[in-house]
């Protein structure tokens, strides 16, 4: 990573000197861990707070995590239109510009710092980690809490614009982490086991993205909510302990693949995260097109069984 530089007149510290690669990362770390390395040059800092659940209400500017970079989700191209598609994975080439802009290099480690301010903002880092990850980029983690958490914890803080000497970084697309609609089509044949991460109103048909043509689920998909993996106290964290709560015996289908869904990929990746990097479990992948795309062909099956049988119970009181 190349030496952050400081706006004229906003002090950010000393001038960091060289330190030791880490060793391999954790997915989830805490403020504390962070707070010991502040000082390495190798780890790069990526604060993507925007407005989703109300997570710039301390704007950028006014305070962040010592020698973080603003990578603010919403005001960056993290994810672009494809085909029609909102929500995407931007092609390479515009990702490596991306993130060479950040100052990051292919030998650092990336610490993604949300807000911590509520379940849809955790899926902002957990988009942008997953992002990292399917460009072939290991060494990367969450800010467990984010920002949010590392006030609660009392560490300091600076404020005031930041910029950036480039870094260099080259992708290596994993695309076996990237399911298609194509792939979603033919899921009984490539054995996918489809998990949808939505809220139970979007799965059970009761509510629908704006740019879904039809309400409800692919067919055969079961419902593991994003949101059943974020809790809330002071601060807005992500729960190792709900994952095995959520997934039992029962709930996965051995010899199938899992592959999340959502809406556009968002919701989505907090789900995938919660499979792939806390549970463990080899080559989940994540269905980037979603709901939005599945539904753009009306060829497409959708199931809205589940939106009928819950009404029946709601109105019989089940």
């Amino acid at each position: 990573m190349l030496t952050r530089l400081s706006v004229p007149g906003v002090a950010l510290g000393a001038l960091i000197t060289a330190a030791p690669a880490l060793a391999s990362v954790p997915s989830l770390v805490e403020p504390a861990w962070l707070a010991d390395r502040l000082d390495q040059d190798d780890v790069a800092i990526l604060d993507v707070r925007s407005p989703i659940d109300d997570g710039n209400r301390v704007a950028f500017s006014e305070g962040h995590i010592p020698g973080a970079v603003d990578a603010g989700y919403t005001r960056h191209p993290w994810r672009a239109e494809q085909e029609g598609v909102t929500g995407q994975l931007p092609p390479v080439e515009q990702l490596e510009g991306l993130i060479e802009g950040f100052g990051v290099d292919n030998a650092d480690t990336v610490v993604i710092v949300p807000a911590g301010t509520g379940a849809t903002d955790f899926g902002s880092a957990a988009r942008v980690y997953w992002t990292f990850k399917a460009l072939g980029h290991e060494q990367v983690t969450i800010l467990n809490g984010g920002y949010q958490g590392w006030l609660e914890a009392g560490h300091g803080t600076a404020d005031g614009a930041v910029s950036v000497a480039p870094g260099e970084f080259n992708a290596d697309l994993q695309t076996d982490m990237i399911v298609t609609t194509a792939d979603v089509e033919q899921a009984d044949d490539r054995g996918l086991q489809l998990i949808d991460a939505r809220p139970a109103e979007f799965f059970e048909g009761d509510r629908q993205h704006p740019g879904a043509r039809v309400a409800g689920t692919i067919p055969g998909a079961i419902n593991l909510p994003h949101e059943d993996f974020i809790r809330q106290e002071e601060v807005w964290r992500f729960d190792p302990a709900s994952v095995n709560s959520a997934i039992d015996a029962d709930t996965l289908t051995e010899g199938r693949r899992p592959v999340s869904f959502c809406n556009t990929g968002h919701w989505a990746t907090t789900t995938w995260f919660a499979l792939s990097e806390v549970r463990g479990i080899d080559d989940v992948g994540l269905y980037d097109g979603s709901m939005v795309a599945w539904t753009a062909s009306e060829s497409r099956p959708v199931d809205v069984a589940k939106r009928g049988l819950a009404r029946i119970l709601e109105f019989f009181g089940g």
